[in-house]
């Protein structure tokens, strides 16, 4: 681990780890810029939406595909969910609706998935969040594997909501957010 930053009203010069609050705020205007533009840059790209894959697994998916063919849809729509941690947060009734199979299919599928290393599954409460294996596939440049955070993408089914919150998102573009608010008397408002 690095050595402490000491941050103070006036630098001192006899240490080497010391800035005054002017320097240590110039240096981290230079960081945000710097992650801003590679926020640019990113969002500017056509692998926007990019997944890497170990070629090592080519035949254990290939079994997959073969096999249990409703375990291997179920594991390119978490892989097409997950976050760069690679961790998505969704109940079973999601998996039910995109898939569209029943409650058994999907259950039996997650523990194909799990019993044979695809995922990991975690709880957090009574929800799941499936972490994908990252010896398989991963979404960044392999320096965020291994960590133990989860910002999970978490992925809602409208069928589960309460019936106030049931509006249609049919308009909505991929990872577009739109703000729903219940008014007073039960109706709905929606901003973008």
């Amino acid at each position: 681990m690095g050595e402490a930053l000491y941050v103070s009203m006036e630098k001192n010069i006899f240490n080497p780890n010391s800035v005054s609050f002017s320097e240590r705020k110039k240096q981290l205007d230079i960081e945000n810029e710097n992650e801003d533009e590679k926020r640019k840059k990113e969002k500017q790209s056509p692998f926007s939406r990019w997944t890497q894959f170990n070629l090592e697994h080519t035949k254990e998916l290939m079994w997959l595909a073969l096999k249990h063919p409703k375990a291997h849809a179920m594991l390119y729509f978490l892989v097409d969910q997950m976050d760069q941690y690679n961790a998505v947060m969704c109940s079973i009734q999601v998996l039910q609706e995109v898939l569209d199979i029943g409650r058994t299919t999907a259950s039996i599928s997650i523990k194909v998935l799990k019993d044979n290393g695809f995922i990991s599954v975690l709880k957090s409460g009574t929800s799941n969040i499936y972490a994908i294996n990252d010896r398989v596939y991963w979404k960044s440049w392999g320096n965020n594997l291994r960590y133990s955070k989860f910002p999970a993408n978490v992925v809602l089914a409208l069928s589960e909501q309460d019936e106030n919150y049931q509006i249609s998102f049919d308009e909505l573009e991929h990872e577009k957010m739109k703000i729903v608010k219940i008014k007073n008397d039960g109706s709905i408002n929606e901003n973008e």
